[in-house]
């Protein structure tokens, strides 16, 4: 990989604003073959993509999606799904319900979804991924037509950029890449980053925030609890 390439890769921003350009039929192409030749466990190829161009559909996924607008706007809409149905149909008595299933298929989708957007920003393209798909998991699923053993798990914006945020801090190699265990919290560390994103979120938006703000916005409160009934009525996690 070219030095220009890994520079690419190290200035990732998530794109919401996109060009009124269509990407052609031979890029996305390309794309669909960089998900294709992502790593996958035990070469099961546990993932399916859905293509969303009917705006019908795009439009009520967008409602569900906490009304981003760029769900229904970006030229490209994908979803990407843990995708067992098939392995179902080959071996029906497969043990798809332990839990160990429902991460091997959340891992292969995370890895083919970052190869997308990866390929994506090599050629030229940018997105964003949506993770509030979740926000009505049952709902995407039935709309999408999704059979048992199947689970719509993220969602991506594809597009040409139309705009140019700053880059968003990331944690210091020092408070997340360990060498033999794990490392304790260093709490001087936590404090000079807060202090980064605070800065930065009053850069951007003149808004009070910084790292453990947000990680206590996230988590003080039931995630997503539909999640894990629709997970069981799919077939997984119940073991």
């Amino acid at each position: 990989m070219s030095q220009d390439a890994v520079k690419t890769l190290h200035h990732h921003r998530s794109i919401r604003k996109f060009l009124d350009k269509e990407i052609d039929a031979d890029l996305r192409q390309q794309l669909i073959q960089s998900a294709r030749m992502a790593s996958s466990s035990n070469h099961l190829q546990c993932v399916s993509i859905i293509r969303v161009t009917d705006q019908t559909i795009r439009q009520q996924l967008m409602a569900w999606c906490s009304n981003q607008q760029y769900v229904a706007s970006a030229p490209e809409f994908w979803v990407f799904c843990v995708d067992f149905a098939k392995h179902a149909e080959i071996f029906p008595q497969a043990q798809l319900d332990w839990t160990e299933v429902l991460l091997i298929g959340a891992v292969d989708v995370g890895i083919m979804a970052q190869n997308v957007l990866a390929s994506a920003e090599l050629l030229g393209l940018d997105g964003v991924y949506i993770g509030s798909l979740r926000n009505q998991m049952a709902k995407v699923g039935e709309l999408l037509q999704l059979p048992k053993h199947t689970l719509p798990l993220v969602g991506m914006c594809l597009g040409y950029p139309n705009q140019d945020p700053p880059l968003k801090p990331r944690l210091p190699n020092e408070m997340m890449f360990f060498e033999n265990h794990h490392q304790a919290l260093d709490k001087n560390k936590l404090a000079e980053f807060d202090q980064l994103t605070a800065d930065y979120y009053q850069a951007r938006s003149n808004i009070d925030n910084n790292w453990s703000k947000n990680v206590i916005k996230a988590l003080d409160k039931p995630v997503r609890p539909g999640v894990l009934p629709y997970l069981q009525q799919q077939g997984f996690a119940k073991k």
